[in-house]
């Protein structure tokens, strides 16, 4: 539904997005996560048509986004981090009024549509300057699939609501994404990356990785074993520990009592869980629990990012 193919915008010598090669497949929902200033606006204005690339290409549902903007515009929705309503008029009055710059048909009957999906149309005549964040968001997620757009790009679409109402945006993704429409989600909520999105790509400036959530996990982020000792902590327990085969690393702080918590690295954790535990105890260690600790989504963004940083900084990237 969306590929790119080296997709570049420069702005005078400012490198906003570099060669971006990225493909989305129908019915997806692809997480575009990175810092402010990485490139993921420019990347969806890019691939939205409203800008034109200074390199590369992209074709949407089809469409070049060089060739047949228009085209694209006509099959994609898009939900800004500033909604842009007219707030004197009401819910329907805004949607009429986006759905006739469409030249829309069967348009009335699918502002009801819209709204009653929204759980909007009991406040449809109210000017939407009296109403809430969330529900403005709501009506603006409206606006965005009015059209019934094959594809929807939503920027920081739970932004500043309250939990139920990001509930509600957060159901309605999962409800379009069953009905096969592809979803661009930008975003810093990485927990929400990770609960929505069949895979997410990290972007700054360049796209730096892509691939499903729990693969990044496992690829980049080690995982650990995670065990709650008591008392006693010696030195020459943790020098033993240092020295056993299966342990590649490890580090251990207090746990606010006389206890200790070690976080181990081992080099095949499902073998070597039950002897890091024996040699333990045969050490004298009070083992009072054990548990795998599963990498965070977050490690990984923080571990890539930084990466690129500090390559910028070396002169490894522009």
């Amino acid at each position: 539904m969306i590929r790119a193919q080296g997709l570049g915008r420069t702005f005078g010598r400012f490198v906003a997005v570099e060669s971006l090669d990225l493909d989305v497949a129908e019915g997806e929902v692809f997480g575009l996560l990175g810092p402010n200033g990485a490139g993921k606006t420019t990347t969806v204005r890019l691939l939205t048509g409203v800008i034109e690339p200074t390199s590369g290409t992209a074709t949407v549902a089809g469409h070049s986004v060089r060739d047949a903007p228009e085209k694209v515009r006509a099959q994609v929705g898009i939900l800004t981090e500033t909604p842009g309503l007219y707030v004197r008029l009401d819910a329907v009055e805004n949607l009429r009024f986006f759905g006739e710059l469409a030249e829309l048909s069967g348009l009335e009957r699918r502002i009801q549509e819209v709204l009653s999906r929204l759980d909007l149309w009991h406040r449809r005549r109210e000017p939407v300057g009296g109403w809430s964040k969330g529900m403005r968001q709501r009506l603006a997620i409206a606006r965005a699939v009015l059209h019934a757009p094959k594809v929807l790009f939503l920027d920081e679409p739970t932004s500043g609501l309250d939990p139920e109402a990001a509930r509600s945006v957060r159901a309605l993704v999962s409800e379009l994404r069953a009905e096969g429409c592809t979803i661009v989600l930008c975003t810093h909520n990485l927990d929400e990356a990770e609960r929505l999105c069949d895979r997410i790509g990290i972007l700054k400036t360049r796209l730096l990785r892509t691939d499903t959530p729990a693969r990044l996990r496992r690829e980049f982020a080690e995982p650990r074993t995670v065990v709650r000792l008591g008392a006693p902590w010696t030195e020459d327990l943790e020098a033993r520990i240092a020295a056993w085969p299966f342990v590649r690393s490890f580090a251990s702080a207090a746990d606010g009592g006389e206890g200790r918590t070690l976080r181990v690295a081992l080099a095949a954790p499902d073998l070597d869980t039950p002897a890091l535990v024996r040699a333990l105890v045969e050490a004298g260690a009070s083992v009072r629990s054990v548990a795998d600790e599963t990498p965070s989504l977050e490690r990984v963004y923080l571990d890539l990012v930084g990466a690129a940083h500090d390559d910028a900084a070396g002169g490894g990237a522009s």
